[in-house]
């Protein structure tokens, strides 16, 4: 297996990468021909990770960068690292999340509604800002955010979730208008339930997760592997007319 990575194919960044959605989305993008770095804030997952994407591709494709999402400097060292590592910066996918609060959201602690909204938005925009000029140097590029159905309607006690989702809708709207002229797309994807460590805590019930299941017209919760495609498809050439949209795979729960 080679040993170095070759600095002649596309690039991305995939936050939270080394587990869950964004794993499978790192995968998919190595196999598409990308370089990859792997990004969450446990080092050894984040190796363990870039390890099997290397040892599956036969080639050194992604590399491992430790990054908290909450710290903006951490942000702003992970796409330095990226550009470093590849020459280029061609995709950026802002995927990790966090959800400290259950509760209604008249009820939430400022603490951790600001974490949240520090982990869930704010953590995108400055990627989104760091990221955008190595992007106009190479002639454009491509911006997905992987919000959720929860941005799209109201919750009893995922709120503050939801409302970190909904503005992340806007923040992609925003961009695609922004960063338009430099050809830069940027686009969101708004899973539905989809069975990762994220969502354990909320299908452990079984009566629960059975109904979750009949809101789908395909009867079943929404894979990793469900979701990466559609990031693939996103970064690649053939959606150079798609921006500022959001789209949602979420087995038609939402319809």
């Amino acid at each position: 297996m080679a040993t170095r990575i070759e600095k002649t194919g596309r690039a991305a960044i995939v936050t939270g990468s080394s587990r869950g959605i964004g794993n499978a989305i790192a995968n998919q993008l190595a196999s598409a021909g990308y370089n990859v770095m792997i990004s969450s804030r446990r080092a050894a997952a984040c190796e363990a990770a870039a390890n099997q994407i290397n040892k599956a591709q036969g080639r050194v494709v992604a590399v491992p960068f430790e990054a908290d999402i909450a710290e903006k400097q951490a942000l702003q060292n992970l796409v330095e690292a990226a550009v470093a590592a590849f020459g280029r910066l061609d995709c950026l996918v802002c995927n990790a999340a966090s959800s400290p609060y259950f509760g209604p959201l008249r009820d939430a602690p400022d603490k951790d509604f600001e974490a949240l909204l520090k982990s869930n938005i704010l953590s995108a925009h400055w990627l989104t800002r760091s990221s955008a000029p190595h992007m106009e140097r190479i002639g454009g590029g491509s911006i997905i955010y992987i919000a959720s159905i929860g941005g799209m309607r109201a919750y009893d006690n995922i709120g503050a979730y939801s409302v970190s989702k909904a503005a992340m809708l806007q923040l992609a709207r925003n961009y695609a208008r922004e960063l338009g002229p430099s050809n830069i797309r940027v686009n969101a994807i708004s899973p539905g339930v989809i069975e990762t460590d994220f969502s354990k805590s909320t299908i452990a019930n079984p009566k629960l997760k059975a109904a979750f299941e009949r809101e789908t017209f395909v009867g079943r919760l929404g894979l990793p592997e469900d979701i990466a495609p559609m990031v693939v498809f996103l970064a690649s050439p053939g959606s150079s007319f798609l921006t500022g949209q959001n789209i949602i795979i979420d087995g038609g729960a939402s319809v």
